[in-house]
């Protein structure tokens, strides 16, 4: 998928912008905070209708502007065009349109536009909770496989039913309406816990080899997937844990306290990672996380890098620049505050490339 158009109204510190990018490797250079991962953050929250870095949306709109608006045109690899239009208003539910047409569900767009962002806020995946790596499985599983994400959903309204009737101490003596609610949590529970096994099988090996490849050492890199369905059926759980759910007000089992963690020779590298370690470990998981759906998908996906050069050595650096610069990447968009490791990028590949300034929220095109 191509983003060949983009404009943007009052999108954080972007005012205005009226931009047309390369098909291959677009580059944004500024000092920080003049709203260059604002630029990749717009492009991101056209693929998955949120922002990257921002949960809530009203914080997203311009702080002089009551409304936000991003509108971009896409080129699938089979010539067809794709008009993505979003307005964001305060007080309001956000609009979503595709090729002038509203969505019923905001989910029916996920996949649409498949896309990966790197970013130094990735370091949350190792430092962060359990919370922030399911939602990295949830997220790349979710891009490829429209089951799973429908399945997500209507866990996550059965888990907050079931939560509203723990918290009501008349309607939680009703047992049948419980197991309704609880009948849809291990349906959909099951499918959710069987597609995660599957996905770590499969893409721990190609993550191994990204690490490999960028730290050009001799350590392996692993995932142990905690789940309380690895070992017990999900239907017994939550009717030998009830009791104590009603005493606590919410659901205490269930996929949506599953862990997955990450090792470093077989380690948590939360716990023996150095800085270095780290961000190759999160530069190669969102590397693998990109050729993954390159192979499961109908098309190849959008990377962004957000300023991911910062605090890592030279030769790590180099090995990141000769993946990234190789054939089998699509569009790039990449941040960074000075030219030297974008211009390592645009020696290595003789692609069409933009290169733009970004500087107080105003974005220019500079000559080649």
């Amino acid at each position: 998928m191509i983003l060949e158009e983009l404009s943007i109204i009052n999108y954080k510190n972007l005012v205005q912008a009226e931009l047309q990018f390369s098909p291959k490797i677009n580059c944004f250079i500024g000092n920080n905070g003049m709203g260059k991962t604002n630029l990749l953050d717009a492009v991101y929250y056209l693929s998955f209708c949120k922002s990257y870095t921002n949960p809530i949306d009203s914080q997203i709109i311009h702080h002089n502007a009551d409304v936000c608006m991003l509108q971009g045109r896409f080129l699938s690899e089979e010539n067809a065009r794709e008009e993505i239009y979003s307005a964001i208003r305060r007080r309001q539910k956000k609009q979503f349109k595709r090729n002038k047409k509203d969505y019923e569900r905001l989910s029916d767009h996920i996949g649409l536009i498949p896309l990966v962002m790197i970013s130094p806020a990735d370091n949350e995946l190792i430092t962060g909770g359990s919370d922030t790596r399911r939602k990295f499985l949830d997220m790349a599983i979710s891009q490829f496989d429209k089951e799973y994400l429908r399945a997500l959903v209507r866990y996550t309204k059965a888990l907050q039913q079931r939560n509203v009737l723990l918290k009501n101490e008349e309607e939680s003596s009703d047992i049948t309406l419980l197991e309704l609610w609880e009948d849809q949590m291990v349906e959909e529970g099951c499918l959710i816990h069987r597609k995660r096994k599957a996905f770590i099988e499969e893409f721990t090996p190609i993550f191994n080899d990204f690490y490999a490849r960028i730290s050009q050492s001799g350590e392996t890199v692993s995932f142990d997937y905690i789940s309380q369905l690895n070992e017990a059926d999900f239907r017994e759980i939550l009717g030998r844990n009830r009791q104590r759910d009603m005493a606590f007000g919410h659901t205490t089992t269930g996929i949506h306290r599953d862990e997955l963690e990450m090792l470093l020779d077989g380690y948590p590298i939360k716990k023996v990672g150095s800085q270095g370690q780290n961000k190759t470990y999160f530069v190669s998981l969102k590397l693998a996380q990109f050729h993954f759906l390159q192979q499961t998908g109908h098309t190849t996906p959008i990377l962004l890098l957000d300023d991911i050069f910062d605090r890592l050595d030279a030769h790590r650096v180099e090995e990141i620049v000769k993946l990234v610069s190789g054939s089998g990447f699509g569009q790039i968009f990449l941040s960074d505050t000075n030219r030297e490791s974008l211009d390592r990028i645009l020696v290595r590949t003789h692609n069409d490339a933009h290169i733009y300034s970004v500087t107080d929220g105003e974005i220019n095109r500079l000559k080649e």
